[in-house]
C-alpha cells in the first residue's frame, strides 16, 4: 500500500489526513497544536493516523505539509536579525518605505509605524551602480565592499540580504557581493533580491528579500528537525511544503525561499476545496474556513482560485504570490465580552486558542467563546472527535451567563447574539472577496470546512444568498486534504516595463520562450518531469501612469500573431469588470510571468453506499436546539452512517469525528454519491 500524508498546523488543532493512493480511502486525525514546537503535534498526528490506517511509516510515499512557522515568526517578531546590503546612497530605504499609511482620515497621526525588519544600524552601503537599462555605470569597489561588510561582523546578524539597484535587470553586482559575503559569513544564509524577486520597485524587492532572510533560519531549523524526526520513525518520503499560492515546493527549495510560505496554512483549505468542487461538479465556490482562532475566506471562479501578487501578514506586505485569502478574527475560540463603557456585545478578535481553550474544553478556560455559545444552544453535542473529546456543557452555561448578565438578556438570547455577531463578521469577509471585487455571491456555492465551518455555514449562506452550502467529507481536516492532493508549482517573473508602442509580439514571444526553459529547469529540480508539466503564462498590464497592474492570462504559443493586441483588449475587459471604467491612456506591459505546474493527480475517489432517501439508520438520538427564540425538536445524525441520496430536514445536527454540521429550519441537507452534504432552502 502507498499513502499520501497531508498535515495542516492550525492555531488550535493540527489536522492530519492519510490518503490511500490505490483505494481512495481517507483516514483522519486531529490533535491539539503545540505552539512551543509545532513539529511535536505533527509527529503526534502522523503516529495517530498511521495507527488508524494500520499503515507503516515506510508506506508513506508523500509527506505534504502546510505550515505556519514562517507566518508566526513574522507575527510574533521572532524572525532572524537581518543584515542588509544596499547600493551607496540607499541606506535609508527600509526606513523611508512607502508613503501609504493604512486607515482612514488622519490615520497618519495615530498609526504606529512598524519597526523595519532590517535595522538601520544593520544596513551597509556598497559602491557600484547599474542603470535602468541594466548597464554598468560604475563597478563595485571590492575593497570598499569588504570594509562595509566587515561592519556587520560584530552586529550579531543571523541572515544577510543583498539588494542592489536595478539588479532585476543585471544581477552581476549582487553576485559579486555575494561571493565576498560568503567568504566573510560562511555560517549564515544569504538571500539575493535578484533570486527572490527579479522585478522592479526597489523598496518592494528589498522588503520581500529581507522578509525571506528573516524567516530562513527559523524555517530551516524546523524543516531539518522534522525531517530528522520522520526518518527516525521510518518515513523515507521527502517533505513537500505548501506554498502561499497553493502549489507545493520541496523542503530543500523552501529553506532557501521561505517567503513563499507566509500564507501556507490558509492555502491548504482553498486547494482542498478545489479538489472537492471538481468531484461535486461545481466550478464557482466561496470558501469558508472557520478554525479556532480565525476565519479564512476565498473565491474560486471556473475552477481557478484567485491569486494576488502580494502576501500580507500583519503589517507586512511582500511581493510574493499567494491565494487571495481574507482573514478575520472570528473562530470557535473567539471570546465574547461586554465592555463596561458601551454595554455593546463584542466577539473576538481575542481567542482562547488551544490552551486554555473555550470553557467547555475543561482546560481551565472560563471566558465565553463562540464554541460555548453553540454548546448552550444545542448546536454542538457534548461529544466531539468521535467521542474522544467530551465537552463540559455546565462550564459553557456559566461562561455565557456572564454575557447574559452584562446585556440583561436570557442565557439563550445572549448565546444567539454571540453567534449573530460572529456570523456577520464572516459575512463581511465574504463580501470583501466577492461583492467588493465585482462578483455576485448568489452566483457561487458556499463550501464550509475547518472545525467550526459547518456549524455556521447555513446561517452565513442565508446572509449571502449563496446556495447550495457544501460540507465536504472530513471538513475539519480539509486543509490537510488540500496539502495531500495539490501539485508542485514554480514561478518565474521578469520585468518588461514597456508601453504597447515600444514592444512587439516577437519580442515578448522570445522572452517567454527563454523563461519557459528556465522554468523547466526549476521544476525538474522539484522532482517533476518537465515533459509532464503544465505551463501557464501571464502578463501584468496597466494603463501608462497607473500605480498598479492586473495579471492577464496569455497564450504563449500564439503570441507572435497579434498577442500584444489581445492582451491589451483582455486587460480592458478585466479593468472594466473590476472598476466599471476604462481609460484612453496607452497600455504598459509591466511584468512577464511563467508558471510551471506538476501533473494533475489522478487519485481515486470513493463513492458511498446508495440509500433510499431515509436517514433513519443514521439517527443517533432525538435532540433540541434553540432557534428563533424557542426550543425546537431536532435530531442528531451520524454522518458516517449516511448514504447517498439521504435527505435530512432541518433543524438537525450531523456529527462526525472532526466537525459538526448544523442544518437550520427551512432548509434540508442531501448527500451526494461521494458523501458530500448539500444544504438548500426549501
Amino acid at each position: 500500500m502507498s499513502y499520501r500524508l497531508g498535515v495542516d498546523v492550525g492555531g488550535t488543532f493540527t489536522d492530519v489526513l492519510m490518503f490511500n493512493d490505490e483505494s481512495g480511502a481517507l483516514y483522519r486525525a486531529k490533535v491539539p497544536s503545540t505552539p512551543a514546537d509545532p513539529s511535536e503535534a505533527v509527529l503526534n498526528g502522523a503516529d495517530k493516523v498511521c495507527a488508524l490506517a494500520k499503515a507503516r511509516p515506510a508506506d508513506i510515499s508523500g509527506f505534504l505539509h502546510g505550515t505556519t512557522v514562517a507566518t508566526n515568526a513574522i507575527l510574533e517578531g521572532k524572525g532572524a536579525r537581518v543584515g542588509l546590503v544596499v547600493t551607496e546612497g540607499y541606506g535609508d530605504m527600509m526606513q523611508v518605505a512607502r508613503s501609504l499609511v493604512p486607515g482612514g482620515l488622519a490615520a497618519w497621526i495615530i498609526w504606529p509605524k512598524p519597526t523595519p525588519l532590517a535595522r538601520l544600524d544593520d544596513t551597509v552601503e556598497v559602491s557600484g551602480r547599474i542603470d535602468g537599462s541594466g548597464d554598468v555605470v560604475r563597478d563595485v569597489d571590492v575593497v570598499q565592499a569588504r570594509s562595509a561588510l566587515d561592519r556587520l561582523r560584530g552586529q550579531g546578524i543571523e541572515a544577510l540580504t543583498i539588494c542592489l539597484m536595478n539588479s532585476y535587470l543585471n544581477p552581476a553586482h549582487e553576485k559579486l557581493v555575494h561571493e565576498i559575503a560568503s567568504e566573510m559569513f560562511p555560517d549564515i544564509p544569504i538571500s539575493l533580491s535578484s533570486d527572490i524577486l527579479p522585478e522592479m520597485y526597489e523598496y518592494e524587492r528589498a522588503l520581500t528579500t529581507v522578509a525571506n532572510s528573516a524567516v530562513r533560519p527559523v524555517v530551516g531549523r524546523y524543516v531539518r528537525n522534522l525531517e530528522s524526526a520522520l526518518k527516525e520513525r521510518g518515513v523515507a518520503a521527502p517533505i513537500n511544503l505548501l506554498r502561499s499560492d497553493g502549489g507545493l515546493i520541496s523542503a530543500e527549495n523552501a529553506q532557501s525561499a521561505p517567503v513563499n510560505l507566509l500564507m501556507s496554512g490558509p492555502a491548504g483549505g482553498v486547494t482542498g476545496a478545489l479538489w472537492v468542487a471538481k468531484q461535486a461538479g461545481l466550478s464557482n465556490i466561496l470558501t469558508l474556513d472557520v478554525g479556532g482562532t480565525s476565519t479564512d475566506v476565498a473565491l474560486i471562479e471556473s475552477n481557478e482560485p484567485r491569486l494576488t501578487r502580494e502576501t500580507e501578514v500583519g503589517h507586512l506586505s511582500v511581493r510574493a504570490p499567494s491565494l487571495d485569502v481574507k482573514t478575520v478574527g472570528a473562530g470557535g475560540g473567539s471570546i465574547a465580552h461586554v465592555p463596561d463603557l458601551t454595554k455593546a456585545l463584542r466577539v473576538g478578535p481575542e481567542s482562547a486558542g488551544a490552551v486554555p481553550g473555550p470553557a467547555c474544553y475543561g482546560r481551565g478556560g472560563d471566558k465565553p467563546t463562540v464554541t460555548d455559545a453553540n454548546v448552550v444552544l444545542g448546536n454542538l453535542p457534548t461529544a466531539l472527535l468521535g467521542g474522544d473529546f467530551e465537552l463540559d456543557r455546565e462550564a459553557s452555561v456559566r461562561a455565557v451567563q456572564t454575557v447574559a448578565d452584562g446585556l440583561g438578556l436570557s442565557l439563550e438570547a445572549a448565546a444567539q447574539g454571540v453567534l449573530d455577531i460572529v456570523n456577520e463578521n464572516m459575512f463581511g469577509a465574504l463580501r470583501m472577496i466577492s461583492v467588493e471585487q465585482g462578483y455576485d455571491p448568489r452566483d457561487f456555492a458556499l463550501m464550509a470546512f475547518g472545525g467550526a465551518g459547518a456549524l455556521h455555514a447555513n446561517a452565513v449562506a442565508r446572509l449571502l444568498g449563496s446556495w447550495p452550502v457544501v460540507i465536504p467529507n472530513a471538513p475539519g481536516v480539509l486543509c490537510a486534504l488540500g496539502d495531500a492532493t495539490t501539485r508542485n508549482r514554480v514561478e518565474l517573473a521578469r520585468t518588461h516595463s514597456k508601453r504597447r508602442s515600444e514592444t512587439s509580439d516577437d519580442e515578448i514571444a522570445g522572452a517567454l520562450d527563454h523563461m519557459t526553459r528556465l522554468v523547466s529547469e526549476r521544476i525538474a529540480r522539484e522532482g517533476v518531469d518537465p515533459a509532464s508539466a503544465e505551463l501557464r503564462y501571464q502578463i501584468d498590464v496597466r494603463y501608462h501612469g497607473q500605480g498598479f497592474e492586473l495579471p492577464i492570462e496569455v497564450d504563449a504559443a500564439a503570441f507572435s500573431n497579434g498577442g500584444v493586441a489581445r492582451v491589451c483588449d483582455d486587460f480592458d475587459v478585466e479593468h472594466k469588470r473590476m472598476f466599471t471604467f476604462n481609460m484612453d491612456t496607452e497600455h504598459e506591459l509591466v511584468n512577464l510571468r511563467v508558471v510551471g505546474l506538476g501533473p494533475s493527480l489522478d487519485l481515486p475517489v470513493l463513492e458511498i453506499e446508495k440509500g433510499d432517501g431515509d436517514p433513519a439508520a443514521a439517527k443517533i438520538s432525538d435532540h433540541e436546539v434553540w432557534e428563533n427564540g424557542e426550543r425546537r425538536a431536532s435530531a442528531i445524525y451520524d454522518r458516517a452512517a449516511l448514504r447517498a441520496g439521504d435527505v435530512i430536514k432541518g433543524p438537525a445536527v450531523i456529527t462526525e469525528m472532526d466537525s459538526t454540521t448544523l442544518v437550520l429550519s427551512g432548509c434540508e441537507a442531501s448527500v451526494d454519491p461521494f458523501g458530500n452534504i448539500f444544504i438548500n432552502p426549501v
